[in-house]
C-alpha cells in the first residue's frame, strides 16, 4: 500500500525541537518526522474517540423521565459533595 507523504512547516519551540531530537537519537533516527507523524496519529485517534463518545452520549438525551433525571442529579450532587 502506497501512502502519500507531504512536507509542511510547523512552528515549534527550541525546547520542543531539542526534546524531539533527543528522542529521535534514542531511537536511532536521523530526524523527528516519524515522531511528529506518530504524535499526530495519536492525537487524531484521541480526538476521534472523544467525538464518538460525545455523539454516543448525545443519543441518550431524553432517555430519562423528569423523576429519573432529578434522582440522578441529586445522586451526583451528593457524590460530588464527598469529593475533596
Amino acid at each position: 500500500m502506497y501512502v502519500s507523504v507531504m512536507r509542511t512547516t510547523v512552528e515549534i519551540t527550541d525546547a520542543q525541537r531539542a526534546e524531539l531530537l533527543k528522542i529521535a537519537a534514542q531511537r536511532r533516527e536521523k530526524g523527528f518526522s516519524s515522531l511528529i507523524r506518530e504524535a499526530l496519529n495519536l492525537y487524531l485517534r484521541q480526538h476521534r474517540a472523544r467525538r464518538e463518545t460525545v455523539e454516543k452520549a448525545l443519543t441518550l438525551r431524553g432517555s430519562l423521565n423528569d423523576a429519573e433525571g432529578d434522582a440522578l442529579e441529586r445522586s451526583v450532587t451528593q457524590l460530588r459533595g464527598k469529593w475533596r
